[in-house]
């Protein structure tokens, strides 16, 4: 998989890279910043931008069009990180020092609100949900201090 400077995720095929399947072409304005593929459900990718509040869950198996819209945070989301134990759950973290876990079970319909919100001390830089321990999410932030320039780490039990 992979996101190209044309703002598209492209999926190849490691035996013949000649071909490729496009999932997802973003707006031109906005262009892709991560992806996270679930570890459970193959099918289903996270993806943000650059500067967008929001997050897109894609499924390769529809694509182009995005099957859930996760936009409850009020500032750019930086990272996303899906639960390794439940295809159905993902963190997501941004500058509005919000850590958001969100339950996507009953896509298509729309997902509206998180099921656990955490808010830091800072903007959140980072997520990553334990893998062997996996009621376990770290998240790294930057002190909102004015002037400081220390940087925290929290281990957050679900």
């Amino acid at each position: 998989m992979l996101i190209y400077a044309k703002n598209e995720v492209r999926i190849f095929d490691l035996r013949h890279l000649e071909h490729s399947t496009i999932i997802y072409e973003s707006n031109p304005t906005r262009p892709l910043l991560r992806l996270a593929w679930n570890g459970i459900d193959a099918n289903y990718i996270a993806a943000l931008g650059m500067d967008v509040s929001e997050i897109i869950i894609l499924d390769k198996r529809v694509p182009c069009i995005p099957v859930a819209r996760l936009a409850n945070h009020r500032a750019a989301v930086n990272g996303v990180s899906w639960a390794p134990h439940s295809a159905y759950h993902v963190c997501t973290v941004g500058d509005d020092k919000q850590a958001l876990i969100w339950d996507i079970q009953q896509m298509p319909r729309a997902i509206d609100d998180p099921i656990l919100a955490y808010s830091a001390g800072g903007e959140i830089n980072s997520v990553q949900w334990g893998a062997l321990y996996n009621d376990w999410i770290a998240i790294t932030y930057n002190s909102s201090n004015p002037g400081s320039t220390l940087g925290y780490l929290e281990i957050l039990r679900v």
